[in-house]
């Protein structure tokens, strides 16, 4: 391997050659754009190269990666947003669309991080999520009893006759208060 085949920072040099085959030079092997998709979700850094060139087309690779996304999954980019991103090329606000999409994702992730801890953090006093593990550990003892050679739980599961009767108490004035306010949301 070269010094040109792994940059200093530890970005992994991915070189595509005329006959459209993605090369890594990490791992000696051509891979597709399915491989630099699931790096992309791996958080590993990446740059694309064409072979004869060494010109950087990382860009039109992602670009590329999207458009695949879009055609064979979900859609995640609307039309509308499509026609307005569209309609900034040329625009005297170009320059700042690229800065002003990467901050907006940085304050989505960072809002989704936010969000997911709250969550957790939620879920870790709350009895129903303890009932949710029991479940979850008693539904993995199950399969694991069908899968040879698959894990064993860590810990039992508590039974019922195992749980406190403050604990069903709370579980049982929580069920109370969702039903109200599922009873209120139908009418």
């Amino acid at each position: 391997m070269t010094k040109a085949d792994k940059s200093d920072d530890g970005t992994v040099i991915i070189k595509k050659y005329a006959n459209r085959r993605l090369y890594n030079t990490r791992t000696s092997s051509y891979i597709t754009l399915e491989h630099l998709a699931k790096m992309t979700r791996e958080g590993i850094d990446y740059k694309v190269l064409d072979a004869k060139s060494g010109v950087d087309i990382t860009h039109t690779i992602l670009t590329q990666i999207i458009m695949e996304e879009e055609a064979h999954g979900e859609q995640m980019l609307p039309v509308n947003f499509l026609r307005e991103l569209i309609a900034m090329y040329g625009n005297s606000m170009q320059s700042l669309i690229p800065h002003y999409l990467e901050a907006s994702m940085e304050n989505f992730r960072a809002n989704q991080a936010k969000l997911s801890k709250a969550f957790g953090d939620s879920m870790g006093n709350n009895p129903l999520a303890k009932l949710a593990e029991q479940n979850m550990a008693m539904f993995k003892a199950a399969a694991s009893a069908f899968m040879p050679g698959a894990e064993v739980p860590e810990a039992k599961p508590a039974t019922a006759a195992e749980e406190s009767p403050s604990d069903l108490s709370a579980l049982r004035d929580q069920m109370a208060e969702i039903q109200k306010r599922l009873d209120a949301l139908g009418k």
